[in-house]
């Protein structure tokens, strides 16, 4: 999960909208 440490920032953001946090997963995989 270093990825999720490295965007702390995005990912605090894309939580709030779960919804949209499922299509940040296929940025992630990159």
């Amino acid at each position: 999960e270093k990825l999720l440490t490295r965007d702390s920032r995005k990912v605090e953001r894309k939580k709030y909208g779960q919804k949209k946090a499922r299509r940040r997963f296929q940025f992630s995989k990159r």
